[in-house]
C-alpha cells in the first residue's frame, strides 16, 4: 500500500517520472531475478551444510 501511495505522490508531482518507473519496474524485476535465484540456492547450500555439522550431536541427544 504504502508503494502505491508513493507512486501516487510521484504521479502527481512528476508524472514523466512516474510513467518511466511503471514501464522500467518490470524490466527490473527481470533482470534481478537471476540473482534472488543463486541465493535462494546459495542460502539452502549453507543450511544443508549446517544440518550435516549438526547431525552427529543430533544423533547423541537422541540416544
Amino acid at each position: 500500500m504504502l508503494k502505491f501511495l508513493l507512486f501516487c505522490l510521484l504521479l502527481v508531482i512528476c508524472w514523466p517520472v512516474a510513467l518511466v518507473a511503471l514501464l522500467l519496474y518490470p524490466l527490473v524485476w527481470l533482470i534481478l531475478l537471476p540473482f534472488r535465484l543463486v541465493g535462494i540456492v546459495v542460502g539452502g547450500t549453507f543450511e544443508l551444510i549446517a544440518a550435516l555439522f549438526y547431525l552427529p550431536g543430533r544423533m547423541l541427544k537422541a540416544i
